[in-house]
């Protein structure tokens, strides 16, 4: 099952250096909505790349520290997204920003809430809940940007999968490392069909 894990991790980690560089290129045909998808997935590399890098030319095996800046930096970039895209109030940009600026200003400095998870599924919730909307909006023909159609979709089961994967995870009192890797796995499953989702659209885009 370890084997199998790696090879599910090192797969992402070519999905995600794909998508960097079909990106890139495709950037200039994005307009500033869809400018927001390239942002995030660029996060997401960033951390995978520092959370890579550190064990294995700087020799620290322990990146949790990374952990509150990828929940806080996840957090507002995809519920920006979607609130760009929902033409919701600006305002709400402001208090997704402050919410995770407070929460790394918390966990950092006073190491609360000791268990990051419990953020982690309120923030993988409030995101199921835009992108849900949003979905909706497009299925319906209200919404004019459907090029990220799949993408919305994709992104929607994932969140919604990982909440329920989090959930099972903490109600098991002792995981084997068995469990704890078809756990992990399972996740990892999920970035990858997310990850196809967002190459696929990349792909397929034109001016």
């Amino acid at each position: 099952m370890t084997d199998f894990f790696k090879a599910i991790l090192f797969l992402n980690y070519g999905l995600l250096l794909s998508i960097i560089l079909l990106g890139a290129a495709k950037y200039r045909i994005l307009n500033n909505k869809e400018k927001q998808y390239f942002h995030c997935i660029a996060f997401l590399f960033f951390i995978e790349l520092v959370n890579l890098v550190l064990p294995y030319i700087f020799n620290l095996n322990d990146t949790s520290f990374l952990y509150p800046l990828y929940i806080a930096g996840e957090f507002f970039l995809v519920t920006a997204l979607f609130i760009r895209k929902l033409e919701l109030p600006k305002y709400l940009l402001g208090i997704t920003a402050l919410l995770a600026a407070a929460f790394m200003a918390s966990k950092y400095r006073f190491d609360y809430p000791f268990n990051s998870d419990i953020v982690k599924v309120i923030s993988n919730i409030i995101i199921i809940c835009l992108s849900g909307f949003a979905l909706l909006r497009e299925i319906k023909g209200a919404s004019t940007q459907n090029r990220f159609l799949l993408v919305d979709a994709c992104i929607f089961f994932y969140y919604s999968v990982s909440v329920f994967i989090f959930i099972i995870q903490h109600q098991i009192a002792n995981l084997s490392e068995n469990d704890y890797y078809i756990i992990l796995s399972a996740n990892n499953i999920l970035s990858s069909i997310l990850y196809c989702s967002f190459l696929y659209t990349f792909i397929k885009l034109k001016k």
